[in-house]
């Protein structure tokens, strides 16, 4: 197959800033929660958000049908309201069933699909290739690949990240969560100069920008979303200094990840700041006893409480 240069007939300028990787708020029965999705979305969205991320990673999408991720691309597209882009996580480890969701994302008006790696089963490089080259030929929407290897166990080399970028106009990023930010340096260096390294460590979104990332996807900005807001926009106006300290004040918060089962520590969070968390999906149980009251410690000290 020929290749198309990256953008080739795709706008993914939009692609940048400070975007939350969003919970998906439950109700007490564990059902999904309309209102408070579209409580958390207002919250973020006022906190100065440049965009909304459902179904990634911190969204439990493990834990989500078809049909409940197809209604939860429909509500964040309707209650964001065109205010910010809207990303969707369309991950499978089945190329069909990842393809049938980026198709619902699509229809649903998402502006961008984010896609993360099969996981436990461990695909080669031409198995990997064509599972996103099927995704990618699905839709016209602009695509982020996802890495993350220590969630799923498998990683995107950096040959494998520029071949898709190179052969298909709609891979226009990726989203960069393997901590391994020597491999970052290598997607900024190597890519197509239009191809958005968007950092989804909340600890090294400084650090991305300094070295030219756009952006960042951020689970922490469930519950503090002014804090990877300012990283960004202090950064963008050419204040380093406070961009830096705005990172420093996050680090906290990111610290208390370890609390409880991922992502038990983030939905209490939304619920004590902005009343749109609810409980995980069992097996992961609610946070409580000493790790809800080291995150309100947490929350206290950030002036969140």
């Amino acid at each position: 197959m020929p290749g198309i240069l990256v953008g080739a007939g795709m706008d993914s300028t939009f692609v940048r800033g400070l975007i939350p990787a969003l919970v998906t708020p439950m109700t007490r029965d564990e059902a999904l929660d309309e209102a408070g999705l579209e409580r958390l979305l207002n919250y973020v969205i006022a906190a100065g958000a440049h965009g909304v991320f459902a179904g990634g990673t911190a969204g439990e999408p493990w834990a989500l049908s078809m049909e409940e991720k197809t209604r939860l691309y429909e509500w964040t597209v309707g209650y964001t309201a065109g205010r910010v882009p809207v990303y969707a996580g369309t991950a499978a480890n089945c190329t069909a069933e990842a393809v049938r969701l980026a198709e619902a994302a699509q229809e649903a008006g998402a502006d961008c699909l984010s896609v993360l790696t099969p996981f436990f089963i461990t695909p080669g490089p031409e198995e990997m290739f064509s599972h996103f080259a099927a995704i990618a030929r699905a839709v016209d929407l602009p695509v982020l690949l996802y890495d993350l290897p220590a969630r799923t166990g498998n990683s995107l080399s950096v040959n494998l990240v520029l071949r898709l970028a190179e052969t298909f106009g709609n891979i226009v990023g990726i989203k960069e969560s393997s901590g391994d930010f020597s491999q970052t340096l290598e997607y900024l260096r190597l890519a197509p100069g239009d191809f958005r390294v968007i950092m989804g460590r909340d600890t090294l979104i400084y650090a991305a920008l300094v070295h030219g990332a756009a952006g960042a996807i951020a689970a922490s900005a469930n519950v503090a979303p002014e804090l990877g807001v300012g990283i960004y926009e202090r950064y963008m106006a050419g204040d380093a200094g406070s961009a830096l300290d705005y990172q420093k004040r996050l680090a906290p918060l990111r610290t208390a990840f370890s609390l409880g089962t991922h992502p038990a520590m983030l939905k209490a969070g939304a619920d004590l700041v902005c009343g749109a968390g609810g409980p995980p999906r069992r097996p992961v149980c609610r946070l409580s006893g000493s790790d809800l009251r080291q995150l309100k410690e947490v929350l206290a000290k950030m002036g969140k409480l």
